[in-house]
């Protein structure tokens, strides 16, 4: 077989693997002795979680941190010259979007390699697909920013592009700040603007709902403390 960087997503939280990744996929992540891992622990817990053909302390994982330059990345990718098969994986779900993996990708592509992408759990599209908003014009911003007179400036301008483009938003915040977050997005945004919380996608504590903010308001508030959770919301 021709050597290939593979694509290799992992889950988004405590779930069993075959409600997220296809046989196909477990089998081939199993045998590969090679992976770039931006953890190499939680990595090995995919790997234990999976099954792997050859004894986990026998495979190798390159860390991607903040250390790594191009010429490291292009060493580790070298073997694939040779016919090697090299996994990607992230910290939760698909590597290189929304994830550094993506300057490994680029660096394949640089090099003449094959990339091959894999089926599995992405955050983003799966809350998107369940949000009800709309799909075909959407934006993935990543995190707000920490201090809350900007974090708020920054969610109205979002909001104002929304209404104008009908283009959806997306963004995440560290768990512990979930709550923050959300009690931020109530407070700023218009009443008839449509907000998704999306927390846990595919594990036993997925939920997720979409109502106007001023419905919202008139809630309890979600339980989101330290739960992976996705923000989405279009404006009218």
């Amino acid at each position: 077989m021709s050597g290939a960087l593979h694509l290799i997503p992992v889950g988004l939280g405590e779930a069993p693997p075959e409600r997220w990744l296809p046989a196909e996929v477990r089998a081939l992540a199993g045998r590969l002795d090679t992976y770039i891992a931006e953890n190499a622990k939680t990595a090995r817990a995919f790997l234990k979680l999976i099954g792997t053909v050859r004894p986990l302390q026998e495979i190798t994982i390159h860390t991607l941190n903040d250390r790594v330059d191009a010429a490291q990345i292009k060493a580790w990718l070298e073997p694939i010259r040779n016919g090697a098969e090299i996994g990607l994986v992230s910290e939760a779900g698909c590597p290189a979007v929304a994830d550094p993996g993506a300057k490994v990708a680029d660096a394949a592509h640089r090099s003449g390699f094959a990339v091959k992408p894999w089926v599995g759990p992405s955050s983003i599209l799966l809350s998107l697909m369940a949000s009800g908003l709309d799909g075909q014009r959407f934006a993935f911003h990543g995190y707000a920013p920490v201090d809350p007179t900007e974090r708020a400036k920054q969610l109205r301008a979002w909001e104002q592009y929304s209404a104008k483009h009908n283009q959806t938003q997306l963004l995440i915040e560290t768990p512990y700040r979930n709550a923050a977050m959300f009690a931020t997005l109530l407070a700023t945004l218009k009443g008839d603007t449509r907000l998704c919380v999306a927390r846990s996608v595919t594990t036993d504590d997925e939920w997720i709902s979409t109502r106007s903010v001023a419905d919202w308001k008139q809630q309890p508030a979600p339980q989101l403390d330290k739960l992976p959770t996705m923000f989405l919301f279009l404006a009218r």
